[in-house]
């Protein structure tokens, strides 16, 4: 004879393998219907009803950990990867040198200039001296991904044409956090907010035919700590160009060991005592071991699965907060940049993503961005004439409908693109932001691709598994049962992008 217990642990499985086998959205009996009527005896949780509570508490709060530090597991993901594949140290140098294929799992990269890494721990390091050449563009970005703020007030994570130096390059100074030590003369001081910090560099090259230039730039970069030249590590530079690499962020319980990597090497830096709490609540804990049983790692790995996968279906919003994300009214392409705070034309830069109207963070708007782009600043979102950059991204074509492998799409852009640097067309998946794996060697066409145009001068581009017949030079490969997204970069827009007179069409599905 079965006991009470035994008898409603059964019910409880057999309703669970109903609820397997029927879609959320059309069960009778919701995932938190089920949680709201969990049995008490003598007004108090039965054990069987204690656990699933716990668990659900862990579930929970994991989940919106992960969200919560969207940037930071942005970060990390590109950290650890570059540490698989190059080592590390504020010396080590990954640049790709040949352009970055969809061989790199990373968020929304540029195959259309030539990108440089490194990151370096500023606790081991101290003081850290970064001789930029000429002619580079770069951010220097702590672990939360906000550009570093130069003293003087006037420029944010900026080198470059962007930054203080305006391109002629020169010696940029990195201080961790709290540093209040003497700072020498001659140098552009950033003073850091954690001590791991982030160094994306960019250099551009005029031609296809050859790139080497935009390298060579890069390569000229030199890092050693402060007052120690002399002594310092030479620099390695490695090519990173057609390679595996894994650099998107952990989709899985690695996510938390990694939170667990920077609760030890920030402290307090990292956070607030609310949110280190809450990584407390999962057993991370400055200086203690994290060593969760077989049981309590399964249901992180199945929160941080379900939490990559909610930063996806938030990434792909129109609308959040109230804010309208449309460049254009009547079109499909976003920019949750300059459209979250304020509405461009009339619109500042404000990268912190508060919410204006309520003074608060707008979290979902933080997790939008770093879900899908990763590295940002005022110079690289600037609106200024010839600077910066205008990206515009599309998840939908015309009719609102979900840009799919299998489908053939035109786009038309109308003469004169407004870049005066470059402009690009690029493909990403769907599930995850890495650039489309679409068989061709980039997963873009842009400018110097050198694109057929029109009489008028306006350009159309193909999207689909295959090229209509003569349309090569004006196609981008999509992979059947695959969906995508696109992203339109104006590199130095002009002012006919700046005031939107220069309008692209929507990506249009063909008949």
């Amino acid at each position: 004879m079965k006991t009470p217990i035994q008898f409603r642990s059964r019910v409880l499985t057999l309703i669970a393998l109903v609820l397997v086998a029927t879609p959320l959205w059309a069960q009778d009996i919701s995932h938190f219907e089920q949680l709201a009527d969990l049995p008490l005896e003598n007004n108090r949780a039965t054990p069987e009803t204690a656990q699933t509570l716990k668990d659900e508490l862990l579930f929970q709060r994991a989940g919106q950990t992960y969200l919560w530090a969207m940037p930071l597991l942005n970060t990390m993901g590109m950290r650890d990867g570059f540490k698989e594949s190059f080592g590390s140290g504020y010396n080590v140098m990954a640049i790709w040198e040949k352009r970055l294929d969809a061989k790199t799992h990373i968020t929304t990269p540029n195959s259309d200039l030539i990108y440089g890494m490194v990151f370096a721990d500023l606790a081991e390091t101290g003081p850290l001296v970064f001789e930029a050449p000429p002619k580079l563009q770069g951010i220097l970005l702590d672990f939360w991904q906000r550009p570093i703020p130069v003293d003087g007030g006037k420029f944010f994570g900026d080198l470059g044409l962007p930054g203080p130096d305006g391109g002629a390059g020169g010696k940029f100074l990195l201080l961790p956090p709290g540093y209040d030590g003497d700072v020498p003369g001659g140098y552009y001081v950033y003073r850091s907010g954690t001590n791991n910090v982030f160094i994306f560099l960019r250099s551009f090259y005029q031609s296809l035919d050859n790139i080497q230039p935009a390298v060579d730039v890069l390569k000229q970069s030199v890092f050693y700590p402060l007052g120690k030249k002399d002594s310092a590590k030479p620099m390695v530079f490695h090519d990173a160009s057609g390679k595996a690499h894994e650099m998107l962020p952990r989709n899985n319980a690695s996510a938390f060991d990694q939170l667990k990597w920077l609760v030890d090497s920030e402290g307090e830096h990292l956070a607030g005592p609310d949110w280190l709490g809450m990584l407390a609540g999962l057993g991370i804990v400055e200086g203690e071991s994290f060593e969760p049983d077989d049981r309590t790692r399964k249901i992180l790995d199945q929160a941080a699965r379900t939490a990559y996968k909610t930063s996806r279906v938030i990434g792909m919003e129109r609308n959040l907060g109230g804010a309208d994300f449309r460049v254009y009214k009547d079109r499909q392409w976003l920019n949750p940049i300059n459209n979250l705070t304020s509405r461009w034309p009339n619109s500042f830069v404000d990268l912190s993503f508060t919410d204006r109207e309520h003074g608060l963070r707008n979290l979902d708007a933080r997790a939008w961005f770093f879900t899908d782009y990763y590295s940002i600043s005022p110079g690289m979102v600037s609106m200024t004439p010839g600077k910066g950059a205008f990206y515009m991204i599309a998840f939908k074509d015309a009719k609102g409908e979900w840009l799919n492998g299998e489908n053939n799409y035109t786009l038309d852009l109308p003469p004169d693109i407004p870049a005066a640097l470059f402009w690009s067309v690029t493909l990403y998946e769907a599930e995850n932001a890495s650039g489309l794996d679409n068989g061709q060697p980039f997963p873009s066409l842009g400018k110097l691709n050198e694109p057929a145009k029109k009489d008028d001068g306006s350009i159309t581009l193909y999207l689909g598994p295959r090229a209509p017949e003569g349309k090569n030079a004006n196609w981008l490969a999509t992979v059947p049962g695959r969906g995508y997204f696109a992203i339109l970069r104006l590199y130095a827009p002009t002012e006919p992008a700046i005031n939107m007179t220069w309008k692209p069409g929507d990506i249009q599905k063909a008949n």
